[in-house]
């Protein structure tokens, strides 16, 4: 065994023994011989914790963290030395680092697993006591709970109780668009021509519904296109779908037999790239069943719901952050880019007509360039 491991088992044993301050002594031998890696600088943290010599710990278990910040027992320790100084705010930094390191790691010790309860048990606690301390406050300013939607959504952030969702399309981003899950139907003026005809796209929808063979599995296995998303509905007819308008293009068999859905469709702005987009069906979602979270294609587009049939007590469509019940004839506008779910907890189906229109804050150029550059990409040879 050579000098440098005898010192450290000897320094280790008085740290067992209770003897913080020969422990001490030699882990700093250990350092100023230029020998010491993290776990000797986080050896002498405990040793001078034990003295209760706040400021050598903490530069000792900095130094450790400085070799290797990632280590999880240094970030561990450093979140608990602080909570003990009362610094919870500051604790909660590194408790919740060791938390997102130790995500991405395999099987971890017991002593780090312990470690990492113990943190998630004091993080739950600071965020409940912080919350409550904002809450308060904006109280005082005069803040009436739940008057401002966005202030609310950034205090559950803040707080850890909701998670930040940004666009994800799977196929392609368009960057500078805003992060926004839903949008007001009043900024869609043809919308209104759309809702006008509920009655009328109902009765070609429940005239379908009678011949159950024509619906299909939203979702189908395609060996040719990774699945990205979650594939508990590929193939099922827990979510199935009567396709319009599919892959850019009418499905004349299908138009045919809905002429009034197609002409109020006609209004709608919809996506032109050829081979693609635009997409309308009617998206049937049977009783119980669920949409598991997943994210869209594209982010330059917005899908739109006119719900028509819906059930009482049916769910509700979650995009982010946000939740939406559908009403009967009023046009739900979301960006499927963001991660999104729905599900149907009544005894009967919930049907909507599903089309994606443009997003508005793309002007003529550009949507001519996404259309061109999406066609481009989908005629690159080698299938």
């Amino acid at each position: 065994m050579t000098q440098h491991a005898a010192l450290l088992q000897q320094g280790l044993a008085a740290l067992r023994s209770g003897d913080a301050r020969g422990a001490r002594s030699i882990f700093e031998q250990v350092i100023a011989a230029g020998q010491a890696d993290a776990s000797t600088h986080l050896a002498l943290a405990f040793a001078c914790g034990q003295q209760g010599d706040n400021d050598a710990t903490l530069a000792a278990v900095d130094a450790a963290l400085a070799q290797e910040p990632r280590n999880l027992r240094a970030l561990l320790f450093k979140g608990d030395h602080l909570d003990r100084m009362g610094q919870k705010r500051t604790a909660m930094g590194f408790y919740q680092a060791a938390m997102q390191v130790a995500a991405a790691a395999g099987e971890l010790p017991p002593d780090i697993q312990q470690g990492l309860g113990r943190a998630q048990q004091l993080c739950d606690q600071y965020a409940g006591e912080f919350e409550a301390f904002l809450r308060d406050s904006l109280k005082q300013q005069g803040y009436a709970a739940g008057s401002a939607p966005r202030l609310e959504e950034s205090l559950d952030i803040a707080v850890g109780r909701k998670a930040v969702h940004l666009q994800q399309p799977t196929r392609f981003y368009y960057p500078g668009l805003p992060q926004q899950a839903f949008y007001s139907r009043e900024q869609f003026p043809f919308l209104t021509g759309i809702e006008g005809a509920t009655d009328a796209i109902r009765e070609e929808l429940l005239a379908l519904m009678e011949d159950e063979g024509c619906f299909s599995p939203y979702l189908e296995h395609d060996p040719d296109t990774p699945q990205l998303n979650d594939a508990s509905n590929v193939g099922k007819m827990d979510w199935s779908a009567f396709y319009l308008w599919k892959d850019g293009a009418v499905v004349e068999e299908n138009a045919t037999r809905c002429p009034q859905t197609m002409a109020a469709l006609a209004a709608a702005d919809a996506p032109q790239v050829p081979g693609q987009t635009p997409s309308a069906l009617f998206s049937r979602l049977a009783p119980g069943a669920t949409i598991a979270p997943h994210h869209g294609m594209l982010n330059t587009r917005l899908i739109c719901h006119l719900p028509l049939i819906v059930p009482p007590n049916c769910g509700a469509l979650r995009v982010g952050n946000y939740q939406r019940e559908w009403r009967e004839g009023e046009v739900l506008v979301f960006d499927d880019s963001v991660e999104h779910e729905a599900w149907n907890r009544s005894d009967r189906p919930r049907v909507v007509l599903l089309f994606d229109i443009w997003r508005p804050e793309l002007d003529e150029e550009e949507r001519r360039w996404i259309s061109a550059l999406l066609q481009t990409v989908q005629s690159y040879p080698g299938g």
